[in-house]
C-alpha cells in the first residue's frame, strides 16, 4: 500500500466526516450506495497528494 500524503486538519476532520456517514449509511444494509462518499474522500486525498507533490519538504 502506497503512504498516504500529508493532510491538513481540514482534510483530516472532512474524511472523519465522510467515514462516518459511510458507516452510518452501512448500518442500513450491504447494498447502500457508498460510491459517492468515497469519490469526495479520493477526491480529498488527490489533492492532498498533489500539493504534496508540488511542495517537497
Amino acid at each position: 500500500m502506497a503512504q498516504d500524503p500529508p493532510l491538513t486538519a481540514a482534510e483530516t476532520a472532512k474524511v472523519a466526516c465522510l467515514t462516518a456517514r459511510m458507516c452510518k449509511r452501512s448500518l442500513a444494509g450491504e447494498n447502500v450506495h457508498l460510491a459517492d462518499l468515497e469519490r469526495k474522500v479520493d477526491r480529498i486525498l488527490d489533492a492532498a497528494a498533489k500539493r504534496a507533490e508540488n511542495n517537497p519538504r
